[in-house]
């Protein structure tokens, strides 16, 4: 019997992020979140954007926690969970209007973070934005003493994982047809980056 899961730090966010996200994905279309998690996030923004049909990923093993809370939910507009490693070769078909992806950066290792952002250039339809959620540093440096407490933390469990140089992001958005549009402060000294392709 599986627990549904919860995370207390989605229910803190999910309101200034469905904020942002109500005038970045303002027009119908699918999109696919990375690294759904919980699932949390995925009811909240379906429900709140039933303009949009939302897609749900994740890796194999976080599927069917997040399953329970989409049979609870029953969203016309929420679509069944995709299996999604971003290093595999080949992503599930689909052309996305939009991605948006929350707290997965600083977990990745960086030639991760890079097979995420080459997988998104196979997948985005033109003119398509992407929003990521999480922490950031600027110049190489912390925005705060709480993150660099976390980034400490996340160096502990594994040397890979950290918070990410909103400069690298960029320029490897760059490299696959990304733009910085938007950068938005979050509670918690969080971003939301919004970027747009070409």
């Amino acid at each position: 019997m599986i627990d549904k899961p919860f995370s207390l730090a989605c229910e803190n966010n999910k309101r200034p992020i469905l904020a942002v996200l109500a005038r970045v994905f303002d027009r119908p279309g699918t999109v696919l979140e990375i690294g759904s998690g919980t699932g949390q996030h995925g009811v909240f923004f379906a429900e709140g954007l039933p303009h949009l049909q939302w897609q749900p990923s994740d890796r194999a093993e976080n599927i069917p926690g997040m399953s329970l809370w989409f049979a609870e939910a029953a969203l016309p507009n929420l679509l069944p969970p995709l299996v999604l490693e971003v290093t595999q070769p080949r992503w599930p078909v689909g052309q996305y209007r939009g991605v948006f992806t929350a707290n997965t950066l600083h977990i990745m290792a960086w030639p991760e973070v890079k097979a995420m952002f080459a997988g998104l250039e196979r997948v985005l339809a033109p003119g398509a934005a992407v929003c990521i959620y999480g922490p950031f540093n600027y110049e190489g440096r912390f925005t705060s003493s709480s993150n660099r407490a976390f980034d400490a933390m996340l160096q502990s469990q594994n040397p890979h994982m950290g918070i990410r140089n909103i400069e690298d992001v960029t320029a490897l958005a760059g490299q696959h047809g990304l733009t910085l549009q938007a950068d938005h402060a979050m509670p918690a000294n969080n971003r939301l980056l919004v970027f747009n392709s070409v």
